[in-house]
This record gives structure tokens, C-alpha cells and sequence, in this order.
């Protein structure tokens, strides 16, 4: 039983997330696509912070401009957050999503400058409570982790069904593609074998036109 747990605490905290930073100027929009299946809960937290810390400003109308879209090019989330936030959006599709981030400074504010921008994705409808090693009620730490692991798993079996259909997409096009190949090998040795016996003609009747046979 002591095993058991310990497995699961460790599986419980490999979550499904991807960490990452990059650097935003004044009023410059970067973007970050990702492969989300359909019905998918993605949750994002993010922290903006100056490159030259001893210029961090505290000012309330420093912030990020978080905009999502759909593998169909369509806005599902545009909304302003200050220096630190939280998103969440469910995936309406499957697909890449482009989440965009920009930053609301101009080149002639007092808090202008290069900017880094810290971003943590996750993927899935439930996140392991940091407090919960706190706790001394074993049965709360399983049940959360037992959760936590459901949700990676749901997200697993979407995610593999997502690759399949990606799979059968390109495996279509591929025969489409090697069909249309054969065709136009077909066609082109026609071309060629027509050629080839017209030139044989001609130059057939030439030689019985100068009576050379």
C-alpha cells in the first residue's frame, strides 16, 4: 500500500505542462502554437517581468494582452491581465491553437522596455493543490492525485485520438497523392509512345515519298 502511494504521488505531480519564457518589447506580439484535441481544459499562468530587474515598475497599467485562437483563425479568448494572470479556455476543436501574447507599453512610457514573459501551459480539467502535502489526511492526497491522474489519462486517450485522425488525414493524401502520380507516369508513357510512333510514320512516308524503299 505504502508503494501504491508513493507511485501515485509521483505520477500525480508529472503534469501535463509545458514551461517556457521569451521576451516581449513595446507593443510586440508573440505567439505559441499548440496541438490541442478537442474538449480539452487549457490553463495558463504567466508573469511579466523586466530583462533589467532594477527597472521593475509597479505600475497598475503594466499588463499583457492574452488572445487565443482556434485552429479556424477565430478569436475564442482576447483579454487584458496585468504584470501576472491566469487563463483558462476549453479546446472547441482539434487542432493547432495559437495563444498570443502582447504587451500594452509604448516606447514613450516611464515603464518601457524589454520585457520577459514567463508562460506554464497545462493541459487537463484537474491541477495538483501545492497544500496538499500539508495535509495528514492520506485519503484527501490519494482521491486528489487519483483525480489528477484521470485527467491525464482523458487527455492521453484525446490526444491519441487526435494523432489518429491526423494519421488517416495524411495516409488519405498520401494515396491521393501516389494515385495521381501513377496517372500522370501513365499518361506521360502514352505522351511518349504516341510521339514515338508518329516520328516512325513520318519518317516513314518520308522515305517512300524520295522512293528510298
Amino acid at each position: 500500500m505504502d508503494f501504491l502511494r508513493v507511485v501515485l504521488l509521483l505520477l500525480g505531480f508529472l503534469p501535463l505542462a509545458a514551461a517556457m519564457y521569451f521576451d516581449l518589447g513595446e507593443q510586440e506580439q508573440k505567439c505559441i502554437i499548440e496541438e490541442i484535441p478537442e474538449d480539452t481544459l487549457v490553463t495558463g499562468n504567466f508573469f511579466l517581468e523586466p530583462w533589467d530587474v532594477t527597472s521593475f515598475s509597479h505600475s497598475p497599467h503594466l499588463g499583457v494582452t492574452v488572445t487565443v485562437r482556434d485552429p479556424n483563425q477565430e478569436v475564442q479568448l482576447s483579454k487584458r491581465y496585468g504584470k501576472f494572470g491566469k487563463f483558462t479556455f476549453t479546446a472547441h476543436a482539434s487542432g493547432q491553437h495559437h495563444l498570443c501574447f502582447q504587451t500594452n507599453t509604448t516606447r514613450f512610457s516611464v515603464f518601457a522596455g524589454e520585457r520577459l514573459l514567463h508562460l506554464d501551459v497545462q493541459m487537463g480539467e484537474h491541477s495538483v493543490d501545492p497544500n496538499m502535502d500539508r495535509t495528514k489526511d492520506n485519503l484527501q492526497i490519494l482521491e486528489s492525485n487519483l483525480q489528477h491522474l484521470t485527467s491525464q489519462m482523458t487527455y492521453i486517450t484525446r490526444q491519441q485520438e487526435y494523432n489518429r485522425e491526423k494519421e488517416e488525414i495524411f495516409r488519405q493524401i498520401s494515396e491521393e497523392t501516389n494515385s495521381k502520380v501513377l496517372w500522370w507516369a501513365v499518361i506521360q508513357t502514352c505522351i511518349l509512345l504516341s510521339v514515338g510512333f508518329w516520328q516512325i510514320k513520318r519518317l516513314k512516308d518520308f522515305f517512300i515519298a524520295k522512293k528510298l524503299v
